[in-house]
């Protein structure tokens, strides 16, 4: 495989790590990043290692601005949240811009489609606070003519659909747009697809996770914040206007650990897209724990289903409590990324979940 360039949108802690764990992997060069203050540009390469150093506790951040805006004035909302002006700003310069190769804008994702000819892949790493901001990226990308692959790591079903709508444009622009190609969805997907193949029949699809998030709960406050929307009593738009202090107190109140049950996360729809199962057939929980490092609980997948000859049996995939919850998105995100490249350059467009894509070393 020739060498593939690829940008991240977003430098809180999915872009970070992509950055980094792309240092590990062979055929990959960082060319682009950006955040809601700025961009980096280098056809022959980023300093990853000059980037991430200048950007550590400095992760741009600020009040979401209008949603509806259009004209590239609300790029890359707050990772923190609409009431989270001010988190993680800790020098006069935040973000990119604080990075000898950054420079500022307001318009950072148009600056990225203006370089786009030059690159193969775009991480979306993304906030998820809005149903359709990431379809909406997606769309701009198109409407651009850019050819090549898109790739993100977005957890809720009805999003699936909104990338379903917009598939005749992405295709017909040349875009292979794999969504969900993270952890869940993404590399635990791709799991419960292969465990399925012992059966002719699926009865259910059981995907328990565990996160334990002390280290990075500063870097992934987002993330956190997008879990929180998953809780009885809360939903996207109110998770999105909590103040800091205000999940502080809600975090206190469960001693640093999240439960989840029956979360709306797309597994649930990218496996049905697979033809694996009835989406209605997948339940996914978890426990997050922003206190501790450790896993709270060990992450599974399970699929129970009737074999070609009546037994009924359950195939149990289970992630070593070692692997941290940014191995396990970044890691499979790259590998969806890298396999995406090969299918756009075999001219195969349009929307994949990572069921359909499995991801290449």
């Amino acid at each position: 495989m020739d060498d593939i360039r690829f940008a991240v949108l977003g430098t809180g802690g999915i872009g970070r790590r992509t950055l980094e764990v792309a240092t590990h992997r062979d055929g990959l060069t960082p060319v682009a990043a950006c955040d809601r203050n700025g961009v980096a540009i280098d056809h022959g390469g980023l300093d990853v290692d000059e980037l991430l150093d200048a950007t550590e506790g400095n992760i741009a951040s600020g009040p979401a601005d209008d949603p509806d805006a259009t004209d590239g004035s609300s790029d890359l909302r707050s990772d923190g949240g609409a009431a989270a002006g001010g988190v993680k700003q800790h020098g006069e310069q935040a973000g990119i811009v604080a990075s000898d190769q950054g420079r500022e804008t307001e318009t950072p994702i148009d600056d990225v489609i203006a370089e786009a000819d030059e690159i193969d892949a775009v991480l979306m790493a993304l906030p998820n606070l809005e149903h359709d901001f990431i379809p909406r990226v997606a769309q701009r990308f198109a409407d651009a003519d850019y050819e090549g692959v898109l790739i993100d790591v977005l957890k809720r079903s009805r999003v699936i659909g909104m990338l379903e709508d917009r598939e005749e444009r992405l295709v017909d622009a040349g875009i292979t747009f794999v969504c969900g190609a993270g952890a869940t969805p993404g590399l635990l997907t791709g799991a419960a697809a292969l465990a399925a193949q012992s059966f002719v029949e699926i009865e259910s699809v059981e995907i328990w996770w565990g996160v334990g998030l002390k280290s990075g709960y500063e870097d992934n406050r987002g993330t956190v914040r997008e879990d929180i929307a998953h809780l009885d009593g809360y939903d996207i738009e109110s998770a999105r206007e909590m103040s800091e202090a205000e999940i502080e107190a809600l975090i206190d109140e469960h001693d640093g650990r999240l439960e989840f049950d029956d979360m709306e996360h797309a597994d649930d729809v990218l496996l049905e897209r697979a033809g694996v199962c009835d989406a209605e057939d997948v339940t996914v929980g978890g426990i997050l724990d922003v206190r501790q490092d450790e896993k709270p609980t060990t992450t599974t997948v399970s699929v129970t289903g009737r074999t070609f000859d009546g037994e009924t049996g359950t195939n149990t995939f289970q992630l070593d409590d070692a692997t941290s919850m940014e191995a396990n998105v970044n890691g499979p995100a790259i590998g969806y990324l890298k396999a995406a490249v090969l299918r756009n350059r075999a001219g195969d467009y349009g929307v994949y979940g990572p069921a359909e894509l499995m991801p290449t070393f």
